[in-house]
C-alpha cells in the first residue's frame, strides 16, 4: 500500500494508509454511482420510446422517478468531494490518473458482477495494464 505515499504532497500525518484509503474512496464511491445510475436506466428503459409515447415531460418524469437514479447521483457526488479531499492532501498528477484508470477496473469488475454485462478478454487485458500503468506512476 505504500505505492501510493511516494508521490504525495507534503500534508500533516499523512502517511500511505491514508493515500491509499482516500484514492480508494473516490474509486470506490464512483464506481457504487456509475453502477445504480446504469442500472437506473436499464431498469427505466428505452428513453427514446418513452419520449415518443409521453413525451419529454414523461421521459424526464421517468428518469427523475427512479430511486436508483438518485441513489446513483448521490454516490457519484460523494466521490467528487472524496476527490476533492484526495486533492488537497496529494498531488493531482497522482491522484488523477490512479482515481480515473483504476475507476476503469472496478467498473468492469462491478459491470460483470451486477450488472451481467459481457467483459471480453481485451478488456481485462487492458484492466490489469491499466494496473501496471498505475503502478509505475506512483512509482
Amino acid at each position: 500500500m505504500t505505492i501510493l505515499y511516494s508521490a504525495m504532497q507534503s500534508g500533516p500525518n499523512l502517511g500511505p494508509w491514508s493515500a491509499t484509503a482516500m484514492i480508494a474512496a473516490v474509486v470506490l464511491s464512483s464506481t457504487a454511482g456509475e453502477v445504480l445510475t446504469a442500472a437506473a436506466m436499464k431498469s427505466i428503459g428505452d428513453l427514446d420510446e418513452i419520449r415518443a409515447h409521453s413525451g419529454l415531460k414523461g421521459a424526464i418524469r421517468a428518469v427523475v422517478t427512479c430511486p436508483l437514479f438518485f441513489a446513483g447521483v448521490s454516490f457519484l457526488a460523494l466521490a467528487f468531494f472524496a476527490l476533492l479531499l484526495a486533492l488537497n492532501h496529494m498531488n493531482l498528477s497522482l491522484v488523477a490518473p490512479a482515481s480515473a484508470s483504476l475507476t476503469l477496473v472496478t467498473n468492469a469488475i462491478a459491470g460483470k458482477i451486477f450488472l451481467k454485462e459481457n467483459v471480453d478478454r481485451r478488456r481485462w487485458t487492458a484492466a490489469v495494464l491499466v494496473c501496471v500503468g498505475v503502478y509505475f506512476l506512483a512509482h
